[in-house]
């Protein structure tokens, strides 16, 4: 899942990054709304996590461009006025979800993975190929019944193999989906994490490497 933080208290942006890239998810954080807009302009986002009082661009203003874009991307708002009014005001604007601050995490994280679910296309609830399942809901993954114990990078790298079905997933596509803008496009971090993920899956193997590709769950022939 790819996410914007758009907050202009920075401590509180960047701490709200941390942890959704602990969950998993592929966050970018910007400051105001002028540098949302530009974010918004180059990236697809699935969620955009969205303050409504911010410096430049008000995040009135930017709710409002998101949901004229006809991108698809989710929004929750955020602000400090939790009024009812504020609420449908916030709605009004095309906003999907609304958050009063202050707010517990744990509420946050669970109002954007159900945002996510909304703006991505319709996936099984349970992804599986041959003996490997993936829950996303509950974040775990088995092979043959063994519960894997992976990371949150390789549970997310798993998880858009899998909900790709039959398709090649680039190099490029991974880093969009499961990294974030900070991704140096010439690393090998998606090299090395379909290596760890390839040993905690064991035999017989079940990502295969397509040449000048990327990858998919199958069988190599």
């Amino acid at each position: 899942m790819r996410v914007l933080v758009v907050e202009d208290f920075e401590v509180l942006a960047r701490a709200i990054g941390t942890g959704l890239r602990r969950e998993g998810m592929a966050v970018d954080v910007v400051l105001d709304g002028d540098d949302a807009l530009a974010h918004l302009a180059g990236t697809r986002y699935d969620v955009v996590v969205l303050d409504r009082d911010l410096p430049g661009t008000p995040g009135d203003d930017v709710c409002r461009d998101i949901a004229a874009g006809g991108a698809g991307s989710r929004v929750l708002m955020l602000t400090a006025a939790g009024t009812v009014r504020d609420r449908v005001e916030g709605l009004g604007l095309g906003a999907d979800d609304y958050l009063p601050k202050p707010f517990d995490f744990t509420e946050l994280v669970a109002r954007v993975r159900a945002l996510g679910r909304r703006s991505a296309p319709a996936v099984p609830p349970i992804l599986q190929a041959e003996d490997l399942t993936l829950d996303p809901s509950r974040r775990v993954a088995f092979r043959g019944g063994r519960r894997l114990e992976l990371t949150p990078k390789e549970f997310a790298l798993l998880e858009c193999l899998l909900a790709a079905g039959d398709r090649v997933v680039s190099t490029e596509e991974l880093l969009e989906r499961v990294w974030d803008e900070a991704a140096n496009p010439f690393t090998t971090a998606v090299k090395t994490t379909v290596r760890r993920l390839r040993a905690k899956l064991g035999e017989p193997p079940v990502i295969e490497t397509v040449r000048e590709g990327g990858y998919r769950i199958g069988v190599p022939r």
